[in-house]
């Protein structure tokens, strides 16, 4: 039987060991690992210290130019059965023209989380006005990413929020949407319990620092939340973890005040393990939170904002303590720092929400019925998909020659010199 090639256009390479979205693609490449398809990777963007090497998995790994038709040439010949685009930009950037070359090509939207809504929270909350739905719905990122959507035959949502958002508010085909969070093995998963609480120290913080959402939970942990937290528990210390701290944040680190600066953790899970509570008081962003997650992985009950646990949990009970004022979140911190049958009872909960939401098994097989309904049925999906159509078409007019146009003048430029 022959291998179903996949084509996946990276806004990045992963780098599941700094970033949630890196670690979501990471679950993606061995989802389409272990089904034994053939994988290549694709991206504009140049690698860092921290970027996976696929080829030490068995995937061929492709430098792409944008505006330019050498793109053409490789997905012809490449010629997938499925193309991923990872987050709306790329899918603007090459979704026309993997439409003309590959027409028949399953084309799928990671979408990550809605740029769109945590673009226009964290205006709102620089604003200092509660986030307006209608703010969301007339921002042109939101025409665009959900016109992306629309030209997709598949976007795989992560938070339930914004499935609901999506298909309620604005009436997007529930067909065209697959809820697909973040994949835990729970096989894996139980070495939390080996550490229990009396075994555990002090408060964590963990998260990227280019993450504007993360640098701003920092900014309020330093300047209110922390020295409440103190003054109750002059003992404890708020350890800060995450690549890309900028200067910033390094200046931050007190050793007077506990609050210190620790930098990467090489091993997330192993370090979020050490710790008592997990800190993470987002005032703005979307999707659903890695931290969050890795929180309840390694065991550790976490103090989060209803942004931060937004799309996570459902109706079950948190794994930890949902609060929204800087007194309120440090009493939480507090109850679940002393108190070991609060604390074990929130670990709990974390185990519960694991298992009914993120069962990687579950997720797959929710992800592999999809694909091999749509592959099966994909001429009858899409004539279902007018308004995919007309955006496709309209696209195809728009950015075609717009990207020819920036071609052939980038050419001029070069002949000139």
């Amino acid at each position: 039987m022959q291998k179903t090639k996949i084509l996946i256009i990276g806004f990045t390479w992963p780098e599941p060991a700094t970033t949630a979205a890196g670690n979501r693609m990471y679950e993606l490449l061995n989802f389409f690992l272990e089904e034994q398809h053939h994988i290549t990777f694709a991206s504009t963007a140049n690698k860092t210290d921290f970027s996976l090497n696929l080829e030490k998995f068995g995937i061929d790994e492709q430098q792409i130019i944008l505006n330019d038709s050498s793109f053409d040439l490789f997905v012809k010949k490449l010629n997938p059965d499925i193309v991923l685009f990872d987050r709306y930009l790329t899918e603007e950037q090459f979704g026309w023209r993997v439409q003309e070359q590959v027409p028949n090509a399953l084309r799928i939207l990671d979408t990550e989380d809605l740029h769109s809504l945590r673009t226009v929270r964290q205006s709102s909350h620089k604003k200092q006005r509660p986030f307006a739905l209608d703010d969301w719905l007339t921002h042109d990122m939101t025409k665009r990413e959900i016109a992306s959507i629309f030209r997709c035959d598949l976007s795989l949502i992560i938070s339930s929020f914004e499935m609901d958002l999506l298909v309620n508010k604005l009436k997007i085909p529930p067909e065209l949407l697959l809820h697909l969070p973040f994949m835990v093995d729970m096989k894996k998963n139980l070495n939390a319990i080996k550490l229990p609480f009396e075994n555990r120290n002090h408060f964590i913080c963990m998260g990227n620092g280019q993450h504007q959402p993360n640098v701003d939970a920092l900014i309020w942990l330093k300047k209110e939340i922390w020295p409440l937290l103190k003054k109750e528990l002059p003992k404890a210390e708020l350890h800060i973890y995450g690549a890309y701290l900028k200067q910033q944040i390094q200046e931050m680190h007190n050793e007077k005040l506990g609050f210190l600066i620790k930098g990467w953790a090489q091993n997330a899970q192993e370090t979020m393990q050490r710790y008592k509570v997990c800190l993470a008081p987002l005032r703005f962003g979307a999707g659903i939170k890695g931290k969050l997650l890795l929180s309840m992985q390694a065991g550790t009950p976490s103090v989060t904002t209803t942004i931060g646990a937004e799309g996570m949990h459902g109706q079950l009970a948190w794994g930890g303590s949902v609060a929204n004022t800087a007194n309120d979140i440090a009493n939480e911190s507090i109850r679940h720092f002393l108190d070991s049958t609060c604390w074990q009872e929130s670990q709990k909960n974390g185990f519960t929400i694991l298992k009914a939401w993120y069962d990687k098994e579950m997720l797959q097989n929710r992800l592999r019925n999809c694909l091999t309904h749509l592959s099966k049925n994909l001429k009858e999906h899409r004539s279902q998909n007018f308004i995919g159509a007309m955006l496709n078409y309209q696209t195809m007019q728009a950015t075609k020659y717009m990207s020819k146009w920036i071609e052939e003048k980038s050419s001029r430029n070069q002949s000139h010199k």
